[in-house]
């Protein structure tokens, strides 16, 4: 069932915006002077103007996102009980992806489409991996799909447009593509860092010249460049992560094969040392006597300086269940501590599913 919220006058508004930054998205010359603008492609004529992309089915594809997490769930110290934020529709049948955290833990999920119809709705899946979410809503949404686009070939320097359900649309240029590792035990090979920033970012739609969707909201950074500039912006996930994963992730709520490993100990980089700043509670590591203020020295005989160099050695021909071995300073005393691993999802309190 759904139920009709009333008319919300700023949607024509909405829309019209939303037209003239994808107009804006064809015609606007890239920011540097060595920089040319981007081939014509399927979205746009030669001669530049708008041919295909459709502002409205993109504005209608974008939806809020509103849940409320389990009771004791161990996610909301950091993510907070009742969460929110935008959902981006991708199946006929009411197949909405987001971002991951959204979702962890949730037993309440409403979503909320740009016409203010609102649908209650299932977890299908969290990916850890990618930090990407999937749920569905009980009726479909009346939508059409937004298409996907090629991530690997968003050029830095390019314009783009971010939508989120909370305030419209907003242009942005991709200020850097590099890897971005957080504290987390999360890793992506090649994110897409945008600026100027958008403060509704959770779950938020990255869209390219071609009106196709080639990112999802994660975070907000005080660093965006890569390199002396220090420009604020946000952290993207590549569409390309899901894409390999997609139809597993639909089908049977995890990816094919085994989950990496996850050991609950955040640490962060502090003249290249590794210091333990938060230990999951019962999780593998406090169960192993690994302590805030701990500071890492390796993964078995590998040394570590860096958070990318711990969880690159940590997963690295490892499964969850696995033992790793850690090198750990405790005070003034290097000691050898073997940590269980875990599936980090066998550790979240169970969320609706289908």
């Amino acid at each position: 069932m759904t139920s009709t919220l009333p008319y919300h006058p700023s949607r024509f508004v909405w829309q019209c915006v939303l037209v003239a930054l994808l107009a804006l998205l064809v015609v606007f010359p890239a920011y540097a002077k060595d920089t040319a603008p981007p081939a014509s492609s399927e979205g746009t004529s030669p001669g530049g103007s708008q041919s295909k992309v459709d502002a409205d089915k993109i504005f209608g594809a974008i939806v809020r996102i509103e849940t409320h997490a389990v009771p004791d769930a161990r996610s909301a110290d950091s993510l907070g009980e009742a969460r929110e934020g935008t959902g981006i529709v991708i199946g006929k049948d009411g197949l909405i992806l987001t971002i991951g955290y959204l979702i962890v833990e949730a037993n309440d999920v409403q979503v909320t489409d740009s016409k203010g119809h609102r649908y209650p709705a299932n977890i299908v899946a969290y990916d850890q991996a990618t930090g990407l979410g999937l749920l569905r809503t009980v009726v479909p949404v009346d939508a059409t799909p937004i298409t996907f686009g090629d991530s690997a070939k968003v050029a830095e320097r390019e314009p783009v447009l971010i939508l989120n359900a909370a305030d419209g649309a907003s242009f942005a240029w991709v200020v850097s593509k590099r890897s971005f590792t957080g504290d987390w035990e999360y890793h992506l090979d090649s994110a897409l860092f945008t600026s100027p920033p958008t403060t509704d970012w959770s779950g938020a739609a990255l869209i390219n010249r071609d009106g196709k969707l080639v990112g999802i909201g994660a975070l907000i950074v005080s660093k965006a460049t890569d390199g002396e500039l220090d420009l604020p912006g946000n952290v993207f996930v590549p569409i390309d992560v899901l894409k390999p994963v997609l139809a597993d992730l639909v089908r049977q709520g995890h990816r094919t094969g085994p989950a990496r490993p996850w050991l609950g100990v955040s640490a962060e980089e502090l003249q290249g040392h590794l210091f333990v700043t938060k230990v999951s509670p019962d999780g593998p590591a406090e169960q192993a006597g690994i302590a805030v203020g701990d500071i890492i020295l390796g993964v078995g005989d590998a040394p570590v300086t860096s958070q990318d160099d711990f969880y690159q050695h940590v997963w690295a021909k490892r499964q969850a269940g696995d033992e790793v071995p850690l090198k750990v300073l405790k005070g003034v005393e290097v000691k050898e501590v073997r940590v269980r691993s875990m599936d980090h999802v066998a550790y979240l309190r169970p969320h609706a599913t289908i």
